[in-house]
């Protein structure tokens, strides 16, 4: 094993192979003094895994699919590094030994068991993954809280919120407002909206994301999941949360203070800078790719969300109000109907439609324990399924 430098934060990467996994290795790659990587995981990309374990010689690497692991092992054969698969495995990595910050980059409901078991070990977690603060909000921050752990945000939003807030007291905050990119279908009425396809979805005018996020951030869901994360992240009211179409992308989260002044967070719109700020969190480094030149900067605008037309949006706050278990469905109904939606057996109004068809067959209940979110989640999937079945 490598000798421990205590100026180096050690890193397990959970979800290395997508988007943000990898622009996390980048990060690391740009300052390899300050990090070392203890742990990855993927899915089942074989060959980027493998590419990345001989890149960065993590001390333990975790496949979910069965199979890919096995592969991984016969590639890697010789090179004495331990290979898990499964939910085992990823649990493994999560909670690696050596590991004081778990970078939780995986994408759906399985963040959520991984999270838990991180904090439960003693690990801050960056977290990049929606749907852990989504489902199971007061879970998470509690487990944090008496553990002692941090959670750190990654979305550029959450990031820029946090280092807004930074030296305020709770009741000088009057609202925090999310911005908006306003996605690919911004202008669009709902008429046009019927008619998108999964390739329109996907190309986001200013940000580089996996599928799913693609979608969510083109229906507005996303902002809705954000706002969501926002309420647990900082502890502010639903009515103190706002939202507002930033073309630009520039600004990426402002607060409104009692006074009626503003502190906003500007930069590029990439993902490596909100990664590295939660890296390196409370402190900051040299980036390795260039600035914002306010100079050369296009003109800066906000308007209003159009939540008639986006209905995703209103959804999430209505989920939110009701607590309980109704994020949990929420979440897990959306990310149902997204995956029909990619495989073209749902059209894309037909995402909303579904997620607010079973947000309303759901009773909320408390959402004290995994179990409980995990049965909320797993029955929110099985309706999805049902009430997409009725629309084809």
């Amino acid at each position: 094993m490598p000798d421990r430098n205590e100026n180096q934060r050690h890193l397990a990467i959970i979800g290395s192979t997508g988007s943000i996994g990898r622009q996390a290795l980048e990060v690391v790659a740009a300052d390899p003094e300050r990090f070392r990587v203890v742990a990855l995981s993927a899915d089942k990309n074989v060959d980027l895994i493998e590419e990345q374990c001989r890149r960065f010689h993590p001390e333990l690497v975790a496949v979910r699919d069965p199979a890919a692991a096995d592969e991984l092992r016969r590639r890697l054969e010789g090179e004495r590094l331990p290979v898990y698969s499964g939910r085992g495995g990823l649990m493994a990595a999560a909670t690696a030994g050596e590991a004081d910050l778990v970078v939780m980059a995986v994408v759906g409901s399985a963040g959520l068991p991984l999270t838990l078991s991180a904090i439960a070990a003693g690990k801050d977690v960056a977290l990049a993954n929606k749907e852990t603060l989504v489902a199971g909000g007061e879970l998470v921050t509690r487990a944090a809280r008496e553990r002692g752990v941090r959670l750190i945000p990654v979305d550029s939003e959450h990031s820029a919120l946090l280092q807004c807030l930074a030296g305020s007291r709770t009741v000088e905050v009057k609202r925090l407002v999310l911005t908006a990119s306003g996605g690919p279908f911004r202008g669009y009425t709902r008429e046009r909206l019927a008619g998108v396809t999964p390739e329109m979805a996907l190309n986001h005018p200013t940000w580089a994301m996996g599928p799913k996020i693609s979608v969510d951030s083109a229906t507005l869901m996303n902002k809705g999941l954000e706002v969501i994360e926002a309420h647990w992240l900082f502890g502010v009211g639903y009515d103190r949360i706002d939202v507002v179409v930033h073309p630009q992308s520039l600004v990426h989260s402002l607060v409104e203070f009692v006074d009626g002044t503003y502190l906003a967070q500007m930069g590029p719109p990439d993902m490596r800078r909100p990664i590295q700020y939660a890296l390196t969190y409370p402190h900051r480094r040299p980036a390795a790719w260039p600035g914002l030149d306010l100079a050369k900067a296009a003109t800066m605008t906000f308007e209003p969300v159009d939540t008639r037309t986006f209905a995703s949006l209103r959804l999430a706050y209505e989920a939110g109000r009701m607590g309980g278990t109704a994020t949990a469905v929420l979440s897990a109904a959306d990310e149902v109907a997204v995956g029909l939606f990619l495989e073209r057996r749902l059209g894309f109004l037909d995402i909303e439609r579904v997620v607010e068809e079973v947000l309303m067959r759901h009773i909320p209940q408390p959402a004290p324990t995994l179990a409980g979110i995990m049965s909320a989640d797993e029955w929110a999937r099985a309706e999805a399924r049902k009430a997409a079945a009725g629309r084809r």
